[in-house]
C-alpha cells in the first residue's frame, strides 16, 4: 500500500509524543526523587536499573504478545493506543509523589516505576513494529523508519532543552509543583498524538496469523552473530557514557556552575543553553557532519574518529574543572559540542553496523534475523540506561551530594570534596567506558564498507543462484 503524506506526518507526530514521555523519564526521574523528594540516591539508582533491566527483558515477550494479536482494529493500534492511556496515567502517578515517609516513598517509587516501565513498552513495541505491516516497499520501510527516528530525536530534545524552564515557571519556583504539572502537560500531549496516529494509520485488520519465534530462539540467533555482539557491546558501553553525563550534568549546573552566577537560582537558564547547543550539536551531527565525512573516510574510520573525539571533549571538561575554568559557560561549550556531536553521529553508525551484522549473519547461518537484531537495540539501550543510572546513584552517594530544599528553592551548599567528586564522576567514568568500546571495536569488528559490500554481493549472487535453480 502506498504511505500518504498525512500518514508519515501522524506516524511522525506519534515519535515526538512518545520519546517526549521516555525523556522525561530518563533524564528527569532520578534528580526528582533524589535531590527534590530526598530519597538516597543508591536506592533510586538501584529501582532505575531493576526496572529497566526487567524492561527490556521484556521486551521480545511483548513483541511475540503483539504479534499475536488478532483483532477487527489490526494488530498493533489496540496495544498502541491502550499502552499510551496507561502510560500516561502513570507518567503523571510518577511525578505526583503522595507526601509519605521515606519507606512508603521508597515502595511507592519502586512499584509506580515498574508499571511504567510495562506500560510503555505496551506502546513501543506495536508502534515500531507496525512499520512492515503498513508500507510495502523496502524503500517506504526505510523512508518511515528514518522519519520515526528523527521526530524521536526531536521530541527527546523539547524535553532535554525546555524541561527547567518549564518547570520552574509553572511550579512558581517549587521544583515539586512545576514537575506534576509539566508531567500532567505533556502525558495529556502524548495522548493526544498518539490518538492522532491511531486515527490516520491505515492498518488493516489482521486475518493471517504472524509466524512468531520463541525469546529462546530469537536470543540464540543472537549470540550466534558475533558481529551483531560486538555492536550490541559497543552500544551499551557508548550508551552509558551518554546516560551518565545526562544525569549528572543537571547536578553541576545546580551545586558547582550556579556557584559562580550573580544569582545562583538562575542556573537553570544557564543549563538549558547548554542542554540547546547540545542537543542541537548531536542533530547537526546526524544531519550534516555525518553525510559530509561520508564522502571522505569508510564508517569504521569516522567510528573511531568520533570515539576519540568524545574522549577528547571529557577530557578537555575535567581539565577545566581541575584548573578553575568550569565557571565559564564558554569554556564548556568546547567540550559539550565535541561530546554531543560525536554522540549524535554514534548513534547513525551504530545502526548502520546492526544492519551490516544482519547481512554478515545471513551470510553465515542462511538465516536473516533483521528482526531479532533490531529488537536487540532497544534491549541493549535500555539495559545501558540502567546501568548508568545504578552506577550515577552509587556514585552521588559516595560523594555525599545533598538534596535541594525543594520548598524553599534555595540550593543546598555541597561541600569541596562533593564538587570534586561529581566532576570526577562525570569525566572518568565516561571516558573509561568510551575507550573500552573503542578498543572492543577495533579488536573484533571486521565488518568494514569492503568486508560489508563482499557479503552483500555475495548474497545477491546466492539469491540469483536460488532464483535460476528454481526456474
Amino acid at each position: 500500500m502506498k504511505f500518504t503524506r498525512k500518514q508519515t506526518a501522524a506516524y511522525g507526530l506519534g515519535a515526538v509524543g512518545k520519546d517526549m514521555v521516555y525523556a522525561l523519564s530518563a533524564s528527569f526521574v532520578m534528580y526528582f526523587y533524589q535531590d527534590i523528594l530526598g530519597l538516597p540516591a543508591t536506592f533510586v539508582g538501584s529501582i532505575l536499573m531493576i526496572a529497566r533491566i526487567f524492561d527490556a527483558a521484556n521486551d521480545p515477550f511483548m513483541g511475540v504478545l503483539v504479534a499475536k494479536t488478532n483483532t477487527k482494529w489490526g494488530r498493533f493500534r489496540p496495544w498502541l493506543l491502550s499502552g499510551t492511556v496507561l502510560n500516561a496515567f502513570v507518567l503523571f502517578a510518577l511525578f505526583k509523589a503522595p507526601n509519605l515517609q521515606s519507606t512508603g516513598l521508597m515502595a511507592y517509587f519502586a512499584v509506580i516505576y515498574i508499571l511504567w516501565g510495562v506500560t510503555y513498552t505496551m506502546m513501543d513495541i506495536p508502534y515500531w513494529s507496525m512499520i512492515p505491516a503498513v508500507t510495502d516497499t523496502p524503500k517506504e520501510r526505510e523512508s518511515l523508519t528514518v522519519v520515526g527516528r528523527t521526530c524521536a530525536g526531536v521530541g527527546n530534545a523539547l524535553i532535554t532543552i525546555g524541561t527547567m524552564l518549564a518547570v520552574k515557571f509553572l511550579g512558581g519556583g517549587n521544583e515539586r509543583t512545576g514537575f506534576m504539572w509539566f508531567a500532567l502537560i505533556i502525558s495529556v500531549l502524548f495522548i493526544i498524538t498518539e490518538a492522532v496516529l491511531c486515527k490516520v494509520i491505515d492498518e488493516k485488520p489482521a486475518t493471517d496469523k504472524m509466524e512468531t519465534t520463541s525469546v529462546k530462539e530469537m536470543f540464540r540467533s543472537l549470540f550466534a552473530n558475533d558481529q551483531a555482539m560486538v555492536t550490541v557491546a559497543t552500544i551499551i558501553l557508548i550508551n552509558m557514557a551518554l546516560y551518565i553525563t545526562s544525569n549528572l550534568i543537571i547536578y553541576f549546573f545546580k551545586y558547582d556552575f550556579s556557584q559562580s552566577l550573580a544569582d545562583p537560582t538562575k542556573w537553570q537558564e544557564t543549563y538549558t543553553l547548554f542542554t540547546s547547543v547540545g542537543g542541537a550539536s548531536q542533530i547537526l551531527g546526524m544531519m550534516l557532519l555525518y553525510p559530509l565525512l561520508r564522502k571522505f573516510l569508510s564508517n569504521d574510520k569516522i567510528f573511531k574518529l568520533c570515539v576519540c573525539s568524545a574522549i577528547a571533549g571529557y577530557a578537555i571538561l575535567l581539565c577545566a574543572c581541575l584548573f578553575g575554568l568550569a565557571n565559564s559557560l564558554v569554556v564548556l561549550l568546547i567540550p559539550g559540542v565535541l561530546v554531543f556531536l560525536s554522540n549524535g553521529i554514534l548513534t547513525v553508525l551504530t545502526t548502520v553496523f546492526l544492519t551490516s551484522s544482519v547481512d554478515y549473519g545471513e551470510l553465515k547461518s542462511g538465516h536473516r534475523e533483521e528482526s531479532v537484531i533490531f529488537s536487540m537495540q532497544t534491549f541493549v539501550v535500555k539495559a545501558a540506561s540502567g546501568v548508568a543510572v545504578f552506577l550515577t546513584g552509587i556514585g552521588m552517594d559516595m560523594i555525599g551530594l545533598k538534596g535541594n530544599s525543594e520548598s524553599t528553592g534555595e540550593i543546598v551548599k555541597q561541600s569541596a570534596s562533593t564538587l570534586t567528586g561529581l566532576r570526577f564522576l562525570m569525566t572518568l567514568i565516561p571516558i573509561a567506558g568510551l575507550i573500552l568500546a573503542f578498543f572492543v571495536f577495533i579488536r573484533h569488528f571486521i565488518l568494514t564498507d569492503e568486508k560489508a559490500n563482499e557479503i552483500a554481493l555475495e548474497l545477491k549472487q546466492r539469491k540469483g543462484t536460488a532464483d535460476e535453480a528454481e526456474v
